[in-house]
């Protein structure tokens, strides 16, 4: 199989579905709790090169599209719409979830800034799921 045998529609779809969920949950959701808990204030925030910042966590999104998109094609069957959103969320509870986990503990960052993240990426990676189900 090719690596970039993959419905890039779906990769870039999904890619903005997982950048809403970022919008929203660490916007009006969560975005007084999160610069509490990273210890930032709205002007220090927006004092931060924007499109450098967006830019790069679009991309950053894309990467992890297409690797969603590339492992479901790697496997050579045609999951049920279930079983891919299932995946993509065992995907950040599995592997992302445990990675921040670890390096939150010895960086020593707070629980709230954890359960912050670690529920932002489990519906990242939900909303992507969805979207390669419906799209792929």
């Amino acid at each position: 199989m090719n690596i970039f045998d993959v419905n890039w529609i779906a990769v870039v779809v999904a890619a903005l579905a997982g950048f809403l969920v970022g919008g929203i949950w660490y916007g009006p959701i969560m975005g007084k709790k999160w610069m509490g808990a990273v210890g930032l204030t709205e002007e220090e925030i927006q004092g931060g090169n924007m499109g450098a910042i967006y830019g790069g966590a679009f991309a950053f999104s894309l990467v992890a599209s297409w690797t969603l998109a590339h492992t479901f094609a790697s496997y050579g069957t045609d999951f049920s719409f279930t079983i891919k959103v299932l995946t993509a969320f065992g995907v950040a509870l599995g592997f992302i979830v445990p990675a921040i986990g670890t390096n939150y503990l010895f960086s020593q960052k707070s629980k709230t800034l954890f359960f912050i993240d670690a529920g932002y990426w489990l519906l990242f990676y939900t909303a992507m799921g969805v979207v390669h189900a419906w799209l792929g």
